[in-house]
């Protein structure tokens, strides 16, 4: 299913896309975290309601949400976790141009989640080097700890897309990645969470993003440095996941920092984040 948060009628509920309508599933959860929570039960009932329902809303009719709005926890993110994009990285930084040997973690916090079509502020006054990155980002349905690489995409309860806009002059002036990709909403989010079963090879995925239309980022999400499980399973080792959680994997090269000239957003720029299977995230940079 594609499960989704949706505003209508003014009011916030989530739902699952059938063709181009949105099926309510409010009888059955109040948000997309109550739905996580409530585990295999709660799926099958949404499934249920999907297939017997009679009728939806227009997709076109609905104001779409982030999926999850509001995390109850920090995203969980993989820095250089794309061998090209590890390099550019690196070479933009006048460093070796040495692969990580373990994922490199980091975070962003809740406020910084945005939601599909909405405006991401450049924030001209904050930085100056805004810049783009598509990422698959992994939704985690069971509390583990200690998970092991061979369980651990029983531990997914689906994929969605994130853009970590980031502030590149942060990041080198602070020196680390918290602060400088946590502004708000710089997290686009969406537009919906396909759910595990639809996604059984998510490292088959063709993931991309264009910018006003120029395609910038072109990759497959087999190129990850350390796969899926490997993150589950490394950053599980000593700290507890729960449902509701997100893990966002890594964005492969084609970033502005890596360009030559670099290149950063600006106002008026669209970016559209795409992976195969899921959709189309888009966003527009306001002021």
């Amino acid at each position: 299913m594609k499960l989704l948060t949706y505003r209508y009628g003014g009011v916030e509920r989530i739902g699952a896309l059938r063709g181009d309508e949105v099926i309510d599933l409010s009888a059955v959860a109040a948000s997309m975290l109550d739905l996580i929570d409530g585990g295999p039960e709660l799926l099958a009932a949404a499934q249920q309601i999907v297939a017997t329902a009679e009728g939806g809303v227009a997709l076109a009719a609905v104001e779409l949400r982030a999926p999850i709005p509001r995390p109850r926890k920090n995203i969980i993110c993989l820095g250089m976790n794309y061998a090209a994009h590890a390099i550019e990285s690196l070479r933009a930084k006048g460093l070796p141009e040495k692969l990580p040997e373990y994922p490199v973690f980091f975070s962003k916090m809740p406020t910084a989640v945005n939601h599909p079509n909405a405006p991401v502020s450049l924030m001209a006054d904050v930085s100056a080097q805004r810049d783009w990155e598509v990422e698959l980002a992994v939704i985690i349905g069971r509390r583990g700890r200690n998970i092991p690489a061979s369980a651990a995409l029983d531990y997914v309860f689906g994929y969605t897309i994130m853009n970590d806009v980031s502030a590149r002059d942060l990041q080198t002036r602070h020196q680390q990645f918290f602060y400088s990709k946590s502004l708000d909403g710089s997290a686009p989010l969406g537009p919906w969470i396909v759910t595990a079963d639809e996604i059984p090879e998510p490292h088959a995925l063709g993931i991309r993003l264009r910018l006003n239309g120029e395609l910038v980022q072109n990759s497959v999400t087999g190129d990850m440095i350390f796969d899926i499980p490997t993150c589950i399973a490394t950053f599980s080792r000593g700290v507890t996941l729960e449902p509701g959680d997100i893990i966002a994997t890594g964005t492969p090269s084609g970033v502005g920092m890596g360009m030559t000239p670099q290149r950063w957003l600006k106002v008026g720029d669209v970016m559209e984040a795409e992976i195969d299977g899921i959709g189309v995230l888009k966003n527009v940079v306001s002021e």
